[in-house]
Parts: C-alpha cells; sequence; structure tokens
C-alpha cells in the first residue's frame, strides 16, 4: 500500500495542531515576485560604486571590492558610501523591493501566491510564528490584505521588548533584518554569528513548534543552521520542502531534526496545496450549520411522543456514529504520534469539540425535553462516547478520548438542569461505561473526573493554551467554549453562568456521594470564582431538601442520596470544605 502523500500528511498535521507549525521562509519564497537575494543586491550596489569610481562593471566585482578596499563587500558600508542620510539609502533601496509602473502591471514585486496562501493559513489560526531571512515586506503586505497586523521583530531591541509568542497572533521574525533599515545581515561574518537575543528566541522557536521550511538553501546562513542543529526536540515534525536535491547543507540538517522531505514545483504551488488542503479538512471537520439545525428541529419532532421513538433512536445512534467515525479518522490518528503538549493537547480538544458540534447541539435541547421514556438512546450514547479509545501507546491520548463523553454529559445535563429533569441527569451520572476490557465504572467517574475533576495533566496550570495561569484550566474551558452552542437554551449570558455553576455543583455533589466511603474530598469547579452564583446555589438546594424533602427533585433524582436526610449529610459535608478549596485556589474567602 503506497504511503499518504507528503504534502497532505502535513495538511493533516496543519489543520490538526493549529499554531503548532512556524514556517522558516527563505528567499526561493519571494523569487517568483522577482525580489532580489540579499547577495544579488550587494553585488548590484558594488556595480554602482564601480561605476562611481569610472571601472567597468564587467569586472569581478567582489575581487574589485576586495582589491580597492582590502574587505569583502558588506551592505551597510557600501550603502553609506553611496547613500549619506536615511532618506537617501530608502530612494536607493526601494527598486529592488518595490514595484514600478511597469512591474506593478507584470504582478512583479507584490505578494506571490504563496505569500498569499500564508497569510490566509494565519488568518485562520493555523500558523501564528514565520521566521524569515527575507528583507523585503511581501508577507506583511499579505498579512495585511488579510486583515491579520502581524507583530514584526527586524532589530534586536524589538526582539528584547517582544511579547511571548503565546501572546501574539502572529509573528513575523526577519532574522537578517527589513530593506529600510540599514543594519541588516548579508556578508559571511554577519551571518556567521547572530546577537544572542536573536539565538534566545529561534531556541525557543524551534524547541516550541514543529518547522516547515520552504526556499531557504542553508548555504550561507551559518548562525541559522547553528540554530537549527542546538534544538534536539522533536515533539512535532519538521517538514523540509525541495524543489531538487537537498544540498550538502542542509541534508545535514535534514537528518539532525530527522525531518520528512517533501519534493515541491514550487513555493507557490507547496503553499497554495496546503492552504486549499487545510481549507477543505475544516469544512469537512465542522458539520455545516445548515445541518445541524436541520437534525435539531428533526430531534425535536421526534421528542413530541413515544411514537418517535425508534426514529429518536436511531437519530442519536447516528449522531454518535459520525462523531466516532470522525475522531477514528486519519487526522486524528496522525495527532497521538505525538507527546502531550499544550499545544497538542488544545488543538485535539478543538477537534473533538469541532466533530460534536451537531452532538452539542442535540443533547442540550434532548436533556430540556427528557422524560422518562426517552432518556436510553441518551445513556447509550454516553456508554459509547465515554469508552475509553486505544489509539496510543501514551495513556494520556486514550484518556482523552472520552472527551466527546464529557461534552455530552454537560451539554445534556445543563439542559436538564435549565427544565428541573434532574432524573435525567441521575441517569447519566450512573451510566456504567466500560473503561477497558475488564473495568467498568460509572459515568461520574469515568468521563468527568478523567477530564475534569482529577489532578491529572489536564486539570494542571499550563495545560491548555490561553489558560496558562488558570488553576483549573478544563473547567474554565468548558465554560468559555460551551456558551455559544447552548446559547440557543440560554442567551442570557447570567443565566449561563448559574446554569453551568449549578450542573458542575451537582456533578461534584454527586462524585462525592458515590465516593466518600473511600474519601472525603470535594472536587472543585469553575463556580469557586463566582461565589454569588455559589452561595445562591447551594441556599436554593438546602432550602429544597428541608422544604419538599422526598417530593424535592433533588432527592427523588437520587443524585446526591437516597433520602432528604442523606442529601442534607452531602450538602453539609461540601459546603463545610468549601473554604478550604479556596484557599487551595489562592481565593482567600469563606462561605459562612
Amino acid at each position: 500500500m503506497s504511503m499518504i502523500d507528503p504534502i497532505q500528511s502535513l495538511s493533516f498535521s496543519i489543520q490538526s495542531n493549529p499554531g503548532v507549525y512556524a514556517l522558516l521562509l527563505g528567499s526561493g519564497v519571494s523569487r517568483s515576485a522577482g525580489i532580489p537575494t540579499g547577495w544579488e543586491i550587494v553585488i548590484d550596489l558594488v556595480g554602482k560604486l564601480a561605476a562611481a569610481n569610472g571601472h567597468s562593471t564587467d569586472t569581478d566585482l567582489e575581487q574589485w571590492y576586495l582589491d580597492k578596499y582590502g574587505e569583502a563587500p558588506e551592505y551597510s558600508k557600501i550603502l553609506d558610501s553611496l547613500a549619506k542620510t536615511q532618506s537617501e539609502r530608502q530612494q536607493l533601496l526601494r527598486p529592488y523591493f518595490e514595484p514600478n509602473e511597469q512591474e506593478r502591471e507584470e504582478g512583479l514585486k507584490q505578494p506571490t501566491t504563496a505569500h498569499r496562501a500564508i497569510a490566509r493559513l494565519v488568518a485562520g489560526g493555523h500558523v501564528k510564528v514565520i521566521v524569515t531571512t527575507n528583507f523585503d515586506r511581501l508577507i506583511e503586505r499579505a498579512l495585511e490584505d488579510e486583515g491579520v497586523v502581524p507583530t514584526v521583530l527586524s532589530t534586536k531591541d524589538q526582539v528584547q521588548g517582544a511579547l511571548p509568542l503565546i501572546h501574539t497572533n502572529c509573528c513575523v521574525f526577519k532574522i537578517h533584518g527589513d530593506y529600510m533599515d540599514p543594519r541588516i545581515l548579508n556578508s559571511p561574518t554577519e551571518l556567521g554569528t547572530y546577537p544572542e537575543e536573536y539565538d534566545e528566541l529561534l531556541d525557543r522557536i524551534f524547541d516550541d513548534f514543529g518547522l516547515i521550511v520552504c526556499g531557504w538553501s542553508a548555504d550561507w546562513d551559518v548562525a541559522l543552521r547553528k540554530a537549527v542543529t542546538r534544538t534536539s526536540s522533536r515533539r512535532f515534525t519538521t517538514f523540509w520542502s525541495v524543489r531538487v536535491e537537498a544540498n550538502d547543507e542542509a541534508q545535514r540538517l535534514i537528518e539532525h531534526r530527522q525531518a520528512q522531505v517533501v519534493p515541491i514545483r514550487d513555493a507557490d504551488t507547496f503553499f497554495e496545496t496546503i492552504q486549499q488542503t487545510v481549507q477543505s479538512l475544516d469544512e469537512y471537520s465542522k458539520p455545516h450549520p445548515f445541518s445541524t439545525e436541520a437534525t435539531v428541529e428533526s430531534l425535536k419532532r421526534y421528542l413530541s411522543g413515544p411514537e418517535h421513538r425508534i426514529q429518536l433512536s436511531d437519530l442519536i445512534d447516528s449522531a454518535v456514529d459520525q462523531v466516532l467515525e470522525t475522531t477514528s479518522g486519519e487526522v486524528f490518528r496522525l495527532q497521538v504520534r505525538e507527546s502531550p503538549t499544550k499545544e497538542s493537547i488544545t488543538a485535539r480538544i478543538r477537534s473533538y469539540e469541532s466533530a460534536c458540534t451537531t452532538l452539542i447541539a442535540m443533547a442540550s435541547t434532548a436533556g430540556f425535553w427528557a422524560e422518562e421514556d426517552n432518556t436510553r438512546p441518551w445513556e447509550r450514547a454516553i456508554e459509547r462516547l465515554s469508552t475509553m479509545p486505544s489509539v496510543s501507546d501514551n495513556q494520556f491520548w486514550n484518556r482523552l478520548g472520552t472527551y466527546p463523553g464529557t461534552l455530552l454529559i454537560y451539554t445534556y445535563g445543563m439542559g436538564a438542569v435549565e427544565s428541573d429533569r434532574l432524573f435525567a441527569v441521575n441517569r447519566l451520572f450512573r451510566t456504567t461505561v466500560n473503561v477497558d476490557a475488564n473495568v467498568l465504572t460509572s459515568g461520574t467517574t469515568t468521563c468527568l473526573t478523567s477530564l475534569v475533576l482529577d489532578r491529572s495533566l489536564l486539570s494542571q496550570r499550563g495545560a491548555l493554551e490561553g489558560y496558562e495561569n488558570h488553576d483549573l484550566p478544563i473547567n474554565n474551558w468548558l465554560y468559555d467554549t460551551l456558551q455559544q452552542p447552548l446559547n440557543r437554551l440560554f442567551s442570557d449570558k447570567l443565566k449561563y453562568s448559574y446554569l453551568f455553576d449549578k450542573f458542575e455543583i451537582l456533578v461534584s455533589l454527586a462524585y462525592y456521594h458515590h465516593n466518600r466511603h473511600w474519601t472525603d474530598y470535594v472536587q472543585p469547579g469553575s463556580f469557586m470564582y463566582r461565589k454569588s452564583n455559589t452561595e445562591r446555589i447551594l441556599d436554593e438546594l438546602e432550602k429544597s431538601i428541608q422544604t419538599l424533602g422526598d417530593e424535592s427533585s433533588l432527592v427523588a433524582s437520587g443524585i446526591f442520596g437516597i433520602d432528604p436526610g442523606d442529601c442534607m449529610n452531602v450538602l453539609v459535608h461540601f459546603k463545610t470544605r468549601l473554604p478550604e478549596i479556596a484557599r487551595s485556589l489562592r481565593l482567600y474567602w469563606d462561605y459562612w
């Protein structure tokens, strides 16, 4: 069987790991725009200098300069010789990088197909770091045309004052400078060593990101070669595009990075193909909104009476089938080859959420309209989506495979809490699932514990992009993520916040109720960050139990107790432990 096409493999990796791959671009990317290389500009400037000195430009210009000045030609010194002021230098350089009228008509010295494809990848959130040896501003112009304002670093001072990469939407690191700045690096001496600030930033990029190399020969840039070889990280694949056979220097770097070589025709075709493939994968992974709306309307129709129970069951099974099919596809298999990092974890979670778009919309509606005779298909869905898959030798990736089950429990549960159908919440909590071939456990223990409640990697600071300083990153992620897809039920943000917190409190109460025989630990949730919500919800729960007794929906559901007394014992223990939980989260307040 033939191997997957390298460009397809690269496209899968980019689409399933947004923001994880950095681009390293050389002069070959701007070649079709008619932009000369830095050395070609130097030689042309030497020619102008020779002409000014009355010498023929047909001679070996580099040798002429060496003979006359006793040193190899350097960009900044030649520029100073030919143009004394900043304005004069800019006027001298503009023709190399900016089009005249005829060049504009011919499409020269303007962003190429490659630049525009890269800009669309950045605008789509797939690429956020671009390292380039080019002096031109074509990539910046392409990005601006896509509505992206990049952070451009082209001097030591800019690198020193730059924000961390995680806080930038797009960073363009022009390691050899910008054509409008006379301090560009161009001579062999200048390219032999970089400022310390450059080396530190390159080390971070080459260690933290996968790498896509295009248009860079590696022949002359000694300091850049050193930066590539200093990094031994193999967390993400390096893809090295080549038009012809790689030269010796490039081949050594390819072997060092264990890079996958990608044969290409040219940079334009390469990046255009990647961008279009990634866009196709995006469109495939996320159901069309009309498809989701149509499915939800069908669900409502089937919920209207027991005579539709077969169609209802088939509709839910079909939605689950689609999720399982998508999450067992090539994109997900490619992802689990990497060791878990915040970038790869975040990318995989987003992929799961995209695959579950329709199911999430269905679940919240079904929870809201739950009846005794229509919960079984959803219990079966939990069983299927919460069974830990065996997709990797790394157990973390296998545990993360239950995330669709967590999404289903949250969305169905919040819908049911809104309509006070707590019996349906308890049925999902008590659903028994296969953790592996030998272990059976309830939904609260598997889905919610493995991802939200325990102190696993996913519940630690730094586990998710954008949530590096959160003590409960996955809880807060779910709070932020589910608000938009659930706005059909909870259009008011305050109501959404209240119901999310109420659901998480019920989860925590149920978890303690099921596990109190061996622990008195109470699991935290994002409700800890909204004290007024928590106080209001706990007061309402207590009042319901004390006032209604067995008639309370809390007691009747059996979520966290078998009778009013049992429920109050669990609730009292929960309230007693909250100040301790608050202190562990550095929230210095008491409840009572």
